[in-house]
């Protein structure tokens, strides 16, 4: 580990101020059955998600090793099977799905969640919701 002033860097950090860890998971693009309406329910279409989840600092070294961290890659595994699971009616329902997903990890602290349906209308980019919820 590389010293500076005597200390080990990483120490120095995690003394010297209030931390917030931000997760994200930035424009994950997935196709899926979802919607109300009749038309929506003959196919797939695409969707955009976002996520970020501000996570609480570890009280100890992470020693380099994934399993003291919230894993980016298993939200994304986790997401990717809800979204292949079968027809969801609302984007608001789909949204509470992917919540429960990231507030299942006690480190996280607040989550934000954004859906997006992406093929909705013309001259639309995004139609959508998103959620915000913080651990009390």
């Amino acid at each position: 580990m590389q010293q500076m002033l005597g200390l080990p860097v990483q120490r120095l950090y995690r003394n010297s101020c209030m931390q917030v860890r931000r997760v994200f998971i930035r424009d994950l693009v997935l196709m899926t059955r979802i919607g109300v309406h009749a038309h929506e329910k003959m196919g797939r279409q695409r969707v955009r998600i976002n996520i970020e989840l501000d996570v609480q600092p570890p009280t100890a070294s992470l020693h380099d090793d994934l399993r003291n961290v919230v894993c980016y890659d298993e939200i994304v595994s986790a997401v990717r099977n809800l979204c292949e699971a079968g027809h969801i009616q609302l984007v608001e329902t789909l949204g509470e799905r992917i919540m429960d997903v990231c507030l299942a990890d006690e480190r996280v602290r607040r989550a934000e969640v954004r859906v997006e349906k992406l093929d909705v209308y013309e001259n639309v980019e995004a139609v959508g919701i998103t959620l915000i919820c913080a651990a009390p």
